[in-house]
């Protein structure tokens, strides 16, 4: 049974997403506040984080900071009121893997969770793998994919794990422009267009880690397409 933390400071959501998904066979943690949250989190072990942004004290995206030190690879999830593209764009920022616009359906929390968490276990580390086929190059990008580091010009590049899953599959894909909807299937594991911008603002936060500073830009946009990993 998959363990899911739920931090959120409303008794009323809490309620409706701890009986839903308790349904379907998650066990649920609620906490109503930041500061519980993350002991929480700190003390047990859980599959997948679903946090809310607003919050008295300590908001969820402190909180999504100090997991983050600790673990980047657990999915986080955030709920969040403001749908405005520089909160959400925050909130990724911080190392969020997804987010929930307020009020939703339960039908769409749970899907996200699915998914969340099918991308999390795709994400394992294959003992079958050879190091051969771990380590991608393009240009001065080096991708190793056993340690999960990234280098440009030999100086390390910190991503979050949905920034590396991005990255790896447009390596793995080079040359070739991929949609929208083929990187939402391979990186979140959603399989339709989920109506939000979440590709388009992990590609800008991709660009400032990888190609700022450069005068060599490897990714590009190619308009109505998608993007493109490229040396030229």
């Amino acid at each position: 049974m998959k363990k899911i933390l739920l931090v959120e400071d409303e008794a009323q959501v809490i309620s409706f997403i701890k009986k839903g998904l308790t349904e379907e066979n998650f066990e649920v943690t609620a906490a109503m506040d930041g500061k519980t949250g993350l002991a929480l989190f700190q003390a047990h072990s859980f599959d997948l984080i679903i946090l809310d942004i607003m919050m008295p004290g300590m908001n969820g995206l402190e909180v999504c900071s100090e997991i983050r030190k600790q673990n980047k690879l657990i999915p986080i999830l955030f709920l969040t009121a403001l749908g405005t593209p520089e909160n959400v764009a925050l909130g990724l920022g911080m190392g969020a893997d997804d987010y929930l616009v307020k009020p939703f359906k339960f039908i769409e929390l749970l899907a996200r969770v699915k998914s969340l968490l099918r991308r999390s276990e795709m994400a394992e580390p294959k003992l079958s793998s050879t190091e051969n086929n771990e380590i991608i190059a393009i240009a001065d990008v080096v991708i190793n994919d056993k340690t999960k580091q990234v280098y440009r010009n030999e100086k390390e590049i910190s991503l979050t794990a949905t920034e590396y899953r991005l990255l790896h599959f447009l390596a793995e894909n080079k040359e070739r422009v991929l949609s929208r909807v083929e990187l939402l299937d391979a990186v979140w594991g959603v399989n339709f267009d989920m109506g939000t911008n979440v590709v388009d603002v992990y590609v800008n936060y991709l660009r400032n880690k990888l190609d700022k500073g450069y005068d060599q830009k490897l990714i590009h946009t190619v308009v109505g397409m998608g993007y493109v990993l490229k040396e030229t």
